[in-house]
């Protein structure tokens, strides 16, 4: 007898069932899929606007000195290009290549990131965070870049969306 952990719920769980949405079982989480229809639903969507709950998302803060570097290094696209407030859409390769995420990094200020990740793959994610900048010594300097859940903000080496990994430079 397998015992099944019961689904987390988003802070707009509530509203959601309010509006009348169809809860289904998603990537731990109790999640809408649906509403009035997908006909009804594409209407508004095409003449008002769409929301999407990014409440179960994965996130992972990446700040200090190296943060820019250990991002470039990272994923896909090019995060210098980033401004302040901004937002770039990229992927997290797999070391053959292939694509473990596509995920969503911000600039929140100087030195210091958040990127979101799918709900789906946020452990994945998170561990090719920590496992990646031990790969590669260019453009990594003596200080550390810190990659921090903000679920939780707990501070652990465990390798888990929901604790904090120091990632250091491996000429240190």
């Amino acid at each position: 007898m397998s015992v099944t952990a019961p689904l987390r719920r988003t802070s707009l769980y509530d509203a959601h069932v309010a509006l009348g949405a169809r809860m289904v079982p998603f990537a731990g989480w109790e999640m809408p899929v649906q509403y009035e229809g997908v006909i009804a639903e594409h209407r508004a969507v095409r003449s008002i606007a769409g929301i999407f709950d990014v409440s179960h998302m994965g996130q992972i803060e990446t700040s200090g000195p190296d943060a820019l570097a250990l991002l470039q290094r990272l994923l896909s696209n090019d995060v210098a290009r980033l401004g302040l407030g901004g937002a770039q859409y990229s992927v997290l390769c797999r070391e053959d290549g292939g694509v473990l995420d596509d995920l969503f990094t911000y600039q929140l200020a100087p030195g210091q990131y958040l990127t979101v990740t799918n709900a789906a793959t946020t452990n994945a994610t998170s561990t090719g965070f920590a496992r990646r900048p031990t790969a590669s010594t260019s453009s990594c300097t003596t200080a550390p870049a810190t990659t921090r859940c903000s679920r939780c903000r707990g501070r652990s080496r465990a390798r888990s969306s929901r604790r904090t990994q120091t990632l250091r430079c491996p000429s240190e």
